[in-house]
């Protein structure tokens, strides 16, 4: 099936939303942030808002609290400073023309015990939570933590353990596997921690040297609603974006700041497509496809997963045209998606357990059953689908879930009932396939001309986005147990690396990560305490990038051809995010020492 958008879909396919597409020139704010008794502050976050407040731009400042950010939009803009233990502090400037102002910021210190533990991002209140252990907390890490983050200001507020275990009821429905008696401990846990008291928490935050060279850039994009699920730079140097609650695929040209949206094809499924009759994610999402990961071919094609109608969709950014590909054989929820040098597009199917293999030049599919891993896995892959169809005929009551095997059986839980393949990377190397199983725990390999299949049970359980580095080694997140792993497949080595966080009791859950093909640097997502990690391999040491929007909640890694690193912040539902819409995001390392020879050039 063909469709190409036209006049009537586009609703305004070249929907300036952020501004002029007429470059303005350029204006540089440089200042000094302090704190009340003088003393400068290092690392703070100085961030410019646009006139729509739908563009920003942030810099860090240097130990002596110096800055410069040079900005390309005009009128009354908001400058503001921002920093752990401090009040913000704004101020409007007016910019009419290409021109230099001198904006100075004082922080003061937060004047309540409230104040400063709203200002705290969910990894600290997360640490309130009274689990008797690890073992008791591992579950709720895995199950409660992967699609938004708990403990910001929508998902801390005082509840009772009822109101938490409605919440969770939903959530199961979205594909939570939690016991009935994990929600009855959950609620209560959630219920007794987040009693709306101020906590106590002390963050450390290290202003690596590495912060004073560096720019985020920020474009907000579609509604509250909206789901940016992964995100993609195209060799035009637009970002790419799959809306999995709408539908829709969102275009970015960040040089003219146009954002075209162009809505996918119909599909005679109903909302939610396979997983209808499922509470989540109907309750939010409006869209029957569910786009999810997306990668470009030689050909400039994009590839699309739509998890929730187990189709494969060609999008090309030059005609706007999509064509649609049915999966077929039970396929469920397709994943993450690589395409390997030789132009065969490849991905993950979470749910039902298989690695997908599609000729675009044949257009046919070949598709991988891997291996169960036990019994009750082999029983999910086998009648989950016929369960799925089962819950279809009772919308939004999630009659699936009490069919499952961990509802029925004592003992079984969500590491015993699935294997869920993830991520997936092709070795540059030798051009074999590589996936996670998240749940399984354990990494795979497919031969890709054999299509032979072996896998390696991992040290750390959680693997989910890996990623391999230009000399074959793979890197994984462990999202479950908080860490880096390396994995060499030539000699079947790990090596782990934990990773850093803001304080002795928290954890992150980092979701996906990538290696940049120039430097070998490994840029990761650390979605809990609103940073970006970077870990340099030669140097087995780890920068931390903060976000200067509170609740950022990042998908996959992609690198622009002039070194930034982009991702879609995507917390669900969007509307928590401090701006309330969920936002392309660029880290350009060197992008504050970009701004400083642009403004000494423009000042000779």
């Amino acid at each position: 099936m063909l469709v190409k958008a036209t006049t009537a879909t586009a609703l305004s396919i070249c929907l300036s939303i952020l501004g002029p597409t007429v470059s303005v020139s350029a204006a540089t704010l440089e200042g000094v942030v302090t704190t009340s008794a003088g003393q400068p502050v290092n690392g703070a976050m100085v961030t410019v808002f646009s006139a729509n407040r739908m563009r920003k731009q942030t810099v860090f400042t240097n130990p002596e609290g110096r800055y410069l950010v040079v900005v390309d939009y005009e009128g009354q803009l908001t400058v503001r400073a921002r920093a752990s233990s401090f009040v913000d502090q704004t101020q409007t400037v007016s910019i009419d023309e290409a021109e230099s102002q001198t904006i100075d910021l004082t922080l003061a210190a937060f004047e309540s015990d409230l104040d400063r533990s709203n200002a705290l991002p969910a990894s600290a209140h997360l640490t309130t939570l009274p689990w008797r252990d690890a073992e008791e907390r591992a579950p709720f890490v895995a199950q409660c933590n992967y699609c938004h983050q708990v403990g910001n200001p929508l998902t801390r507020g005082k509840r009772s353990a009822k109101s938490w275990a409605e919440s969770i009821e939903k959530m199961e429905g979205y594909m939570a596997i939690v016991t009935d008696e994990q929600v009855e401990r959950f609620s209560k846990v959630l219920s007794a921690g987040f009693d709306g008291e101020p906590i106590d928490v002390v963050q450390t935050h290290d202003a690596s040297p590495e912060l004073a060279h560096a720019k985020i850039e920020e474009w907000l994009v579609g509604d509250g609603m909206s789901f940016i699920h992964d995100a993609d730079v195209g060799e035009d140097g637009k970002l790419y974006g799959v809306d999995e609650g709408h539908d829709v695929v969102w275009v970015l040209d960040p040089r003219t700041n146009v954002v075209e949206k162009y809505p996918l094809p119909e599909s005679d499924l109903p909302v939610g497509g396979l997983f209808s009759g499922a509470a989540l994610p109907i309750g939010i999402f409006t869209g029957k496809h569910g786009p999810h990961s997306m990668a470009q071919a030689q050909d400039g094609r994009f590839w699309i997963t739509n998890a929730l109608s187990a189709t494969l969709m060609s999008f090309d950014p030059e005609t706007k045209a999509f064509k649609v590909y049915e999966i077929g054989e039970d396929a469920l929820y397709p994943h993450t998606i690589r395409i390997d040098p030789k132009g065969i597009v490849w991905f993950t199917i979470a749910v039902s357990n298989q690695v997908g293999r599609f000729d675009p030049a044949t257009e046919t599919f070949t598709l991988l059953q891997l291996p169960h891993n036990g019994f009750w896995r082999w029983v999910a892959d086998v009648f989950f689908p016929t369960l799925l169809k089962y819950s279809a005929r009772s919308p939004r009551e999630n009659k699936h879930v009490d069919l499952s095997a961990h509802k029925m059986m004592s003992g079984v839980e969500y590491d015993d009932l699935f294997n869920l393949p993830y991520g997936i990377d092709i070795n540059p190397k030798d051009g074999s396939v590589w996936y996670a199983k998240l749940y399984g725990n354990m990494l795979g390999h497919v031969d890709p001309e054999t299509l032979e299949i072996t896998e390696y049970e991992t040290p750390l359980k959680g693997p989910r986005r890996p990623r391999f580095d230009a000399d074959g080694i793979l890197w994984i997140p462990s999202f479950d147990e908080s860490a880096l792993l390396r994995f060499d497949p030539t000699t079947g080595e790990f090596k782990t690396y934990p990773l850093p966080t803001l304080s002795p009791d928290e954890y992150e859950t980092p979701y996906a990560l990538n290696v940049h093909p120039e430097t070998g640097d490994v840029w990761m997502t650390s979605n809990m305490s609103d940073r970006i990690l970077r870990f340099i391999p030669k140097e087995e040491r780890f920068i931390s990038y903060p976000s200067p929007t509170r609740v950022t909640w990042l998908r996959d890694l992609t690198f622009t051809k002039d070194g930034k690193v982009c991702s879609s912040s995507s917390n669900l539902p969007a509307y928590a995010i401090e701006d309330g819409l969920p936002s392309f995001i660029c880290v350009d390392p060197a992008g504050a020492d970009k701004d400083r020879a642009r403004a000494s050039s423009a000042r000779r």
